[in-house]
């Protein structure tokens, strides 16, 4: 028989169990970091051809969850790494909806931070879509320069932007490519931007690929993975973040990815018709501070092993 007694300590289970789960997201598994590792010599990119990189993906920048402190932190674990290259994947801006929770950080100042990241081959970025929403100038004329590239330019990091970069390394070459932003600008009907993933980019895939010159190997930054179906064999390796992993998953249960193929392009590496794909996880925390089941993390990539 189930007397009021053992439904008050079946509910009262519940509740603690509730709460040790959100203390875990918000306190444990929000502000930890990993680095993932990921070794690969995926099509058209030579075997032997070692490269290895460093990926920072979806910061969101704000106190108390990701403040100046732990920015710090993250800056030296991806500097102790030693790789040739950095790659910053967008979203450095916290956004809308959990400024209104936490403190905001002035750009110049998170930029300052990650002017500290060095490598051989230099610390090279792509926007996100936040770095967008979050600037109202950028949305009125529906165009940039957005604060967040400002920011970052100002302090040396280049924004690739519909641009590929050919970089010299070890005796050959090889071609970095970065994508605008798929979901730069809010469309004038706001009311079907969520439901029908109906942002209006400033990509322009083609002309990212006419800058490319020569056969060496082509590495696509991507901030949403959704380009992903329409990435030419030519690319070795697309990388994106955006998705967080899912940033709240439970039983391989995510209920709200941002991608228009809903969990198909949600986390690690992805392989299509011979063509690759890696999602990073992400650093921050987008719409409310809270991570259960996607920890945070810096990936790490080492190419042509």
């Amino acid at each position: 028989m189930i007397t009021r007694r053992k439904t008050l300590q079946g509910l009262g289970a519940l509740l603690a169990s509730g709460l040790a789960t959100a203390a875990y997201g918000f306190g444990i598994e929000a502000p930890s970091t990993h680095v993932k590792t990921y070794r690969l010599t995926p099509p058209g990119w030579p075997k032997g051809y070692k490269l290895t990189a460093a990926i920072i993906a979806d910061l969101h920048v704000i106190e108390p969850w990701m403040g100046l402190a732990r920015l710090r932190t993250i800056v030296d674990s991806t500097n102790a790494l030693g790789v040739d290259i950095i790659l910053l994947l967008g979203d450095y801006a916290a956004g809308r909806q959990i400024s209104r929770l936490g403190t905001p950080i002035e750009p110049t100042k998170w930029a300052a931070e990650l002017a500290r990241l060095h490598a051989p081959l230099g610390v090279h970025a792509v926007l996100g879509n936040h770095d967008w929403w979050d600037d109202n100038a950028a949305q009125r004329r529906r165009g940039g320069p957005t604060i967040a590239h400002t920011a970052l330019a100002g302090v040396g990091i280049p924004v690739l932007e519909n641009r590929a970069l050919r970089l010299a390394h070890r005796g050959g070459a090889f071609w970095l490519a970065g994508l605008g932003d798929q979901w730069a600008l809010f469309p004038k009907d706001r009311r079907r931007r969520w439901r029908e993933m109906a942002f209006d980019g400033v990509d322009d895939l083609p002309a990212t690929m006419a800058e490319i010159t020569d056969d060496a190997p082509v590495i696509l930054l991507a901030h949403e993975p959704d380009i992903f179906p329409s990435v030419p064999a030519r690319v070795s390796l697309t990388l994106s973040g955006h998705t967080h992993g899912g940033q709240i998953t439970l039983f391989n249960y995510s209920p709200l990815v941002p991608s228009k193929y809903g969990t198909r392009y949600i986390y690690g590496h992805i392989v299509e018709e011979q063509r690759h794909l890696i999602v990073s996880a992400g650093l921050g925390c987008s719409i409310v501070p809270f991570r259960f089941g996607a920890p945070p993390e810096i990936v790490r990539l080492e190419l042509g092993v």
